[in-house]
């Protein structure tokens, strides 16, 4: 990845943090995006540190011109793109359909269904024109595979991300770009935390729905994005790799 651009959403933290780490130890310049300012620059300082290049970008992903002046700044500071990781996310609420709130839903939906496409309309525009192509990399769920009782915004969300995923690998493969999406079970981080309310037994009990009895670790699903990124995954497009543990095997 020496030289190449990425731009990673919701990288101020967890699974995106994890992600700019290791793509600026493989040599690429890292567009750190987030709605969280502290966390971002968090994550530029860290990559600096040891000697990378990073520049943290604020954005909110489901403000459709905030998307576009991200797009737009990085063209600016590195003059191509090459790939874009679309990790932005929220949980929402933890209730069942009927009681789920209207307000939370659409805020679900906005910053992972709609978020995710707009990055994908701008990052698909750039890598249509250049000759090298590229990848993209959305993180669904394995919410977006399956049900999941109490969280019916975030997983009808994480399934759309799957739906855009395909489509769009149909549509860009021609162009030599690559679209493909994660699909972690819970992951320790920041947003899983906070969903669990440090409840004891309902950590317990979503653990043992995992078979390796853990939950994963954010490099666990940063190393799997940074190889669908690769040329080592060259001729994989269109898929939805299950990062879970065997959850849903």
């Amino acid at each position: 990845m020496k030289d190449k651009v990425i731009i990673i959403t919701g990288a101020g933290s967890g699974i995106g943090r994890a992600t700019a780490l290791l793509a600026s130890a493989a040599g690429a310049k890292v567009v750190v995006s987030d709605v969280n300012q502290e966390g971002g620059k968090a994550t530029v300082d860290e990559i600096t540190q040891n000697g990378g290049t990073a520049t943290f970008i604020h954005c909110n992903v489901a403000d459709k011109q905030e998307v576009k002046d991200l797009f737009a700044q990085t063209l600016g500071l590195y003059e191509r793109l090459d790939y874009l990781v679309n990790n932005a996310g929220i949980g929402g609420d933890f209730n069942p359909t009927h009681l789920y709130s209207d307000e939370v839903y659409e805020k679900v939906v906005a910053v992972n269904q709609d978020g995710v496409f707009y990055c994908m309309k701008e990052a698909l525009r750039i890598l249509s024109e250049q000759a090298q192509g590229g990848a993209i990399v959305n993180v669904s769920s394995v919410a977006g595979i399956g049900g999941a009782p109490k969280m019916s915004a975030y997983a009808a969300s994480k399934h759309a991300v799957i739906g855009l995923t395909k489509t769009a690998a149909q549509e860009y493969g021609k162009y030599n770009i690559r679209v493909n999406a994660v699909c972690p079970t819970v992951i320790e981080t920041p947003m899983t935390q906070g969903f669990m309310h440090g409840d004891p037994k309902m950590v317990e009990g979503t653990k043992y729905l995992i078979p390796m009895r853990r939950f994963g670790q954010p490099n666990e699903v940063a190393n799997t994005i940074m190889w669908l990124c690769s040329d080592e995954s060259s001729f994989i497009n269109g898929q939805e790799l299950r990062v879970d543990g065997g959850m849903k095997a």
